[in-house]
């Protein structure tokens, strides 16, 4: 657990190095595609936390009408 900890001294200098890393590996024209992946990734995770939340709702009021 310990060596996790230092994600939390993470300051600007150490962000921008990481920035400028990525544009290096990525190049300026895939990074749009990657975020728009990774948006596209993050919405079907919520939907689908979404959805097994209606269903256990929908299985809670089964129950409770019985």
């Amino acid at each position: 657990m310990s060596e996790f900890l230092f994600l939390g001294s993470l300051g600007m200098p150490e962000i921008i190095v990481i920035a400028l890393l990525v544009l290096l590996l990525f190049g300026g024209r895939k990074i749009p595609e990657l975020m728009r992946g990774l948006g596209k990734g993050v919405k079907s995770f919520k939907d689908g936390i979404k959805g097994v939340e209606d269903e256990f709702k929908i299985n809670d009021d089964d129950t409770t009408l019985k």
